[in-house]
């Protein structure tokens, strides 16, 4: 774990399990780090890429939490990405066009302890180019992917995800919601 963190802490990118698929991360704080995942992914620089928080005081340091929210949180039977208005102390690179950004609090003990070891929100975007299938289990990733990041994480790599992505939904400080993707 620790050569995983060094690796992160120094602005390298990684293959990583999620609460869902297989991810490429790094320091969403990073902004060459957050770059580096654009260029591996050929993905367009409009496009944004959500994040990971592994406690509800990170989550409320980045943004503030509508009670919708919580409430969503707290009744999704699957992992829940939610998009909010106006963060807090992250790079406009990781942001969608209207100033957007997608956090997910993450239940996964692994995600969990990787983010309080780095100690700062995780970039997670789906193991694959722009377009490609999510990758559900390691085996899935492509060897130009596992190439191109700076380190893949020897964990969970038989385990094949239930899940092949979070729901994503929009939340407003006035509670509306939109559903991005069930």
């Amino acid at each position: 774990m620790e050569n995983i963190i060094n690796i992160l802490k120094s602005g390298g990118t990684i293959l990583y399990p999620t609460d869902t698929i297989w991810g490429i991360g790094c320091d969403a704080t990073n902004i060459d780090a957050i770059n580096k995942i654009f260029d591996i992914k050929k993905r367009e620089k409009n496009k944004s890429m959500i994040i990971l928080v592994e406690t509800e005081k990170r989550l409320q340091d980045l943004v503030d939490v509508p009670e919708m929210a919580w409430e969503i949180m707290d009744l999704s039977e699957k992992p829940v990405t939610l998009v909010y208005e106006n963060p807090r102390g992250l790079p406009k690179e990781l942001l969608a066009e209207d100033g957007s950004i997608g956090i997910r609090l993450v239940k996964d003990l692994y995600c969990k302890k990787l983010i309080t070891k780095l100690n700062k929100p995780l970039v997670s975007t789906s193991a694959n180019f722009s377009g490609d299938k999510s990758p559900l289990k390691f085996s899935d990733i492509s060897k130009e992917i596992i190439d191109l990041v700076d380190y893949a994480v020897e964990e969970n790599r038989e385990k094949v995800s239930q899940y092949s992505g979070s729901s994503v939904i929009k939340i407003w400080s006035d509670n509306r919601i939109k559903v991005l993707r069930e």
